[in-house]
């Protein structure tokens, strides 16, 4: 009943992203964020419905916490997912009606929560200045400068590349350690691959090794 009402936390993308974004989460929900990402990249609704529930829990919401965490969720979908969603995303109207009415005076928000959204702009705005079919949130970002609107200071030649990675299916058996500060991927994999391999499966790079040898040796 919930979906022809049209309630966008009803899909099963949806209902992720409801769960993502929950108050009651003490951090974010890495492993969710990553399925969501998944769920956009796998189906054809998977686009359009998460916007509709990210543009949900943003919108008219007093509780400033679920919001950051929404910006999270739309942060890594950014990063992990393709043109479909960046289309919809990277939209005046969605930059403006969402992002923008978030921050207005009148709702008060907190000194994070407006940096963070100017900074996802000013993010997206260098990113996407170059594609044609993604410029509407640089005309929202422009005229927002324009205007006198100061951007937190950003490198923005430091931030994590938005780009869309080619998702990488891991064998069944793996296991996560740390090395060195980097997150270590120890698999058993089901043919030779070669030691300089590199994943970028979610933000982290993760090396690959079985038992410090190459597997091309």
């Amino acid at each position: 009943m919930d979906f022809l009402l049209g309630n966008p936390f009803s899909t099963p993308v949806g209902q992720r992203i409801e769960q993502a974004t929950s108050g009651s989460l003490q951090s974010e929900d890495w492993a969710l964020n990553m399925e969501i990402c998944d769920i956009i990249n796998e189906t054809d609704e998977g686009p359009r419905d998460s916007v509709k529930a990210i543009k949900k829990r943003i919108i008219g919401n007093k509780n400033f916490r679920e919001i950051m965490l929404a910006l999270t969720v739309l942060e890594a979908c950014v990063k992990n997912c393709g043109h479909r969603f960046h289309v919809l995303v990277a939209s005046q109207e969605f930059v403006e009606g969402v992002l923008v009415c978030s921050i207005l005076p009148k709702n008060n928000p907190p000194t994070a929560l407006h940096d963070r959204v100017l900074s996802l702009i000013q993010s997206w705005a260098d990113a996407f200045r170059s594609s044609p079919s993604l410029v509407g949130v640089v005309y929202v970002y422009d005229d927002l400068r324009r205007r006198g609107l100061e951007f937190p200071m950003t490198d923005l030649d430091a931030l994590s590349p938005i780009h869309t990675p080619n998702r990488v299916r891991l064998p069944t058996r793996v296991k996560i350690t740390k090395r060195d500060d980097m997150a270590v991927v120890l698999i058993s994999p089901p043919k030779p691959l070669c030691c300089s391999v590199i994943c970028c499966y979610a933000f982290f790079p993760f090396q690959v090794w079985q038992n410090n040898n190459c597997w091309c040796r």
